[in-house]
């Protein structure tokens, strides 16, 4: 669900203060040069960067769908942004992107798979000395990434073009994984996981996104409702009517960018927290938390990383039942686990 994702979950807001972060942050020297071909594996190496964007390929032709959908509709674009403070400055009012900015800290390499327009990673990038790699199978959207972080002296944020399920990095390349709102839109999202937490180091951190099986019932809903009108204007004109996000005052550009999304998308797929769970074990992931919280705790958003409880079959189905009646409902119905590698 790429945007929420490039929103970076707009719903978990908050304004506590970290005084001084974003200033050592501009402190930290950058890298002269950042070589990743050693990221690789042997088959995928020796690739030349074109034009600012290293060309890997598609695997599948599920892969090649979703791809020209965000050529044809790619979220969200940079309008609304200057330059990098503007980019930076949003990105502080987010309470959970702020917080996943600090605790990553520096020195890390980071890879987002899916980054779309790559709004995520040039926000990871700027002002760290941090290795980033944003990854999508869609050359039209990593070129407004490309073309932002090229205006901004943006230069430790490298954009791949490529299909996860080409499996292209050797594993245990990477610190920290973010694959939100994209597994959902693959052929086999298991098989996905299953490729992406190979590239986590020892000890790093993996954080996914998925439509959840229970969250996503209102949006569900309003799919079949634009279906059952066969897709006309009446029918869009429905659902413009019964989604929240549409009935913002927003641009026009973003409403449209939300539907395509949320209403016309040609892979989708939704899952639980169970299941999530099971994918973790069966990789060697030691789960650290979800949002929403499993065992109806609140969520500590100023220690992101810090390893909580699933609690039971009980206070798991409820969580998930009870993102119906939250802003994660209203907002499409993503819920993000996150673990470590062990």
């Amino acid at each position: 669900m790429r945007a929420l994702r490039q929103n970076w979950l707009p719903a978990l807001k908050g304004a506590y203060q970290d005084e001084g972060w974003h200033h050592l942050g501009a402190a930290v020297e950058l890298p002269k040069q950042y070589h990743i071909d050693h990221l690789f594996k042997k088959e995928f190496r020796g690739r030349t960067i074109d034009d600012g964007i290293l060309t890997i390929g598609l695997e599948s032709t599920t892969t090649e769908k979703v791809s020209d959908f965000y050529t044809q509709n790619p979220f969200p674009n940079y309008d609304e942004f200057e330059d990098i403070d503007s980019l930076i400055n949003k990105s502080e009012k987010n309470v959970f992107m702020k917080s996943l900015k600090r605790e990553i800290g520096f020195s890390k390499t980071i890879i987002e798979v899916g980054s779309g327009t790559s709004q995520f990673s040039i926000n990871l990038a700027a002002r760290t000395n941090n290795n980033v790699i944003a990854f999508d199978p869609t050359r039209a959207s990593l070129v407004l990434g490309r073309d932002f972080a090229r205006r901004n002296g943006i230069s430790n944020c490298i954009f791949v073009n490529a299909d996860l399920l080409l499996d292209p990095f050797e594993p245990g390349s990477f610190d920290v994984v973010w694959c939100s709102g994209v597994l959902h839109h693959t052929r086999d999202p298991k098989a996905g996981f299953k490729i992406i937490s190979k590239w986590v180091k020892k000890d790093g951190i993996i954080i996914i996104g998925l439509y959840n099986k229970y969250g996503r019932l209102r949006t569900v809903f309003r799919q079949k409702l634009f279906t059952l009108f066969l897709r006309s204007q009446f029918g869009r004109r429905l659902v413009f009517l019964l989604d929240p996000i549409l009935r913002k005052d927003i641009s026009k550009e973003k409403k449209d960018a939300w539907f395509q999304d949320q209403y016309e998308h040609p892979v989708e797929s939704l899952h639980t927290f169970d299941e999530v769970s099971g994918w973790f074990e069966d990789e060697g992931i030691e789960f650290v938390t979800a949002y929403p919280k499993a065992d109806f705790q609140d969520f500590d958003f100023r220690n992101l990383l810090k390893k909580t409880g699933k609690g039971d079959a009980v206070t798991r189905f409820y969580a998930q039942v009870g993102m119906i009646f939250s802003h994660l409902g209203s907002e499409g119905g993503l819920f993000l686990v996150i673990g470590r590698k062990s």
